[in-house]
């Protein structure tokens, strides 16, 4: 390979949920100096497009470059297509191929750290470490090749997994916050020990404290508006800030390490907000309303232990219980029973299915669903428009105002065929509050909810954060939001790699310049 057509290495180091508002704000403060280095020297800007409707899969969707629209994921907890049963989906499980996996056969090396929702490509040369140090691991560590798993355990120690803990207290928020500090600082020496073994074309790194130090801290920090909030000064109140300082010191050291030619890219996800669930309101909106119909009583009534339970046990004491004693497979395949069977799916035209933020809306229509009434064409139409007509007239009695920021279609957003996607047809976008709504008003019903097991003051917002510098970065200053598909051509574009046919975006001008494409 000649002078002439070498590329410059390209270095891609994450936040894990980032906000953009903090960590712009916090870069031009002086707290993050090794993000702000990059701003300065590039361009910086904000993440988005319509993948950006709900936080489940965004890294799998940056990394590959394929939309929902050929996927398919949405939730965590999807309808299985063909029935009417929930089953439990991961990113990870959709066969998506990171944009890395071009690599294959090529004269690259590669040093892949906790890219979430990755598993390690075979085929590469270079090194893969997955599922380490990442926010709410589904799968145990692997890495390729293989050996490097053993290595960094004799190293580093085992494996750190730090869950988030909803009804955590002052203590335990404490503890939490210095086990995060911990391992930010502990991720980065590993880094710096795996990048020093070679010279490497493509470095993907990602800090994961972000993202739980974000939901964990969130009621704690200065401009906290939440129900939950709680009174500062304390060691918490600048928590979530802390945890950026840490990650961008260990950013700055890594750049020290690295190439001075390198293209490097800092970006995180998502962004974060002010939101509690609205799983029980959607789920009454669909009951009052008379889209989704209740089974008939029959004759007979067997209650089971767990309806026992419902019934005389207080709300507090069961999510307790359940959280303590049940497991997470348990508690999906309870909720999938009861979702499958309260109700009649021969007189139901809608349903939600359950999800905590983002609500997810599907018709139920002929020769898609096993009991579908809904006539595709003209009738279908009706229906999606007396869905949304419905949900633009529903107000939050403590304001007055609209409860819903906006409804989607997914024929619309991604332009998907209803009739084979396994998208919901309407994603629904709640006005992000500080407190749990507990009553919505409508002019039809009042719509009720009660506290669910799953109970978070905050979710994730719709923009994730992008800066780059380099020899190959032409932009300079703000740049206008860049869609999450055209990440992934953007950096193979970078790399001198040819963009595959099944990414359906393209380089981002504002970034790349066009002659490295």
């Amino acid at each position: 390979m000649t002078l002439e057509t070498k590329k410059s290495p390209l270095v891609i180091l994450s936040l894990d949920a980032g906000d953009p508002d903090f960590i712009e704000r916090w870069a031009k403060e002086g707290y993050l100096p090794a993000i702000a280095s990059i701003m300065e020297r590039g361009c910086w800007g904000k993440t988005g497009g319509a993948e950006a409707i709900c936080e489940h899969g965004v890294w799998a969707i940056l990394f590959s470059g394929n939309s929902r629209r050929q996927h398919g994921y949405h939730y965590f907890r999807q309808l299985k297509p063909g029935t009417y049963d929930l089953e439990t989906v991961t990113a990870a499980d959709l066969g998506v191929r990171p944009f890395w996996s071009h690599l294959q056969g090529k004269e690259k090396k590669v040093a892949i750290l906790d890219a979430p929702d990755i598993h390690p490509v075979p085929g590469l040369t270079g090194i893969q470490l997955c599922d380490w140090a990442v926010h709410n691991p589904l799968f145990p560590p692997s890495a390729e090749p293989s050996e490097l798993l053993q290595e960094v355990r004799q190293v580093f120690g085992p494996q750190v997994n730090i869950d988030e803990k909803l009804e955590s207290g002052w203590a335990e928020d404490r503890q939490l916050y210095r086990q995060l500090l911990e391992r930010v600082e502990k991720k980065g020496n590993l880094c710096r020990h795996l990048l020093a073994k070679d010279s490497f074309d493509l470095t993907v790194a990602v800090f994961a404290e972000s993202h739980t130090g974000g939901h964990q801290f969130w009621k704690y920090r200065p401009d906290a508006r939440g129900s939950e909030k709680v009174a500062g000064p304390n060691e918490l109140t600048n928590g979530i800030r802390d945890i950026y300082q840490a990650i961008d010191r260990e950013i700055g050291l890594l750049l020290l390490q690295l190439p001075e030619d390198a293209n490097v890219f800092i970006i995180s996800s998502v962004g974060l907000h002010d939101q509690y669930p609205y799983r029980g309101l959607i789920e009454d909106f669909c009951r009052k309303l008379g889209y989704q119909v209740s089974p008939e009583p029959s004759g007979k009534q067997s209650f089971s232990l767990m309806d026992l339970a419902r019934k005389v046990l207080p709300e507090p004491v069961r999510v307790a219980l359940s959280q303590r004693l049940l497991s997470r497979e348990k508690r999906e395949g309870l909720l999938a029973e009861q979702f499958r069977n309260s109700t009649n799916w021969k007189k139901t035209t809608a349903f939600a299915t359950p999800s905590a933020y983002t609500s997810f809306l599907r018709v139920n229509l002929r020769s898609r669903e096993p009991e579908g009434i809904v006539e595709p064409g003209a009738e279908f139409e009706t229906i999606l428009q007396r869905l949304e007509a419905d949900l633009m007239q529903l107000t939050d009695p403590k304001t007055g105002k609209p409860a819903v920021k906006q409804v989607v279609r997914s024929r619309e957003l991604f332009g998907c065929d209803p009739m084979r996607s396994p998208l919901p047809d309407l994603f629904v976008e709640w006005q992000p509050v500080p407190y749990f709504v507990e009553r919505l008003a409508h002019p039809k019903a009042e719509l009720v909810q009660k506290k669910p097991d799953f109970f978070r003051g905050s979710d994730h917002r719709q923009n994730g954060f992008i800066a780059a510098a380099g020899p190959s970065i032409q932009g300079r200053g703000a740049i206008a939001d860049v869609s999450l598909l055209d990440l992934a051509p953007t950096f193979l574009s970078l790399m001198g790699e040819p963009i595959p046919e099944g990414m359906t975006g393209k380089p981002v001008e504002d970034i790349a310049q066009k002659s490295a494409s």
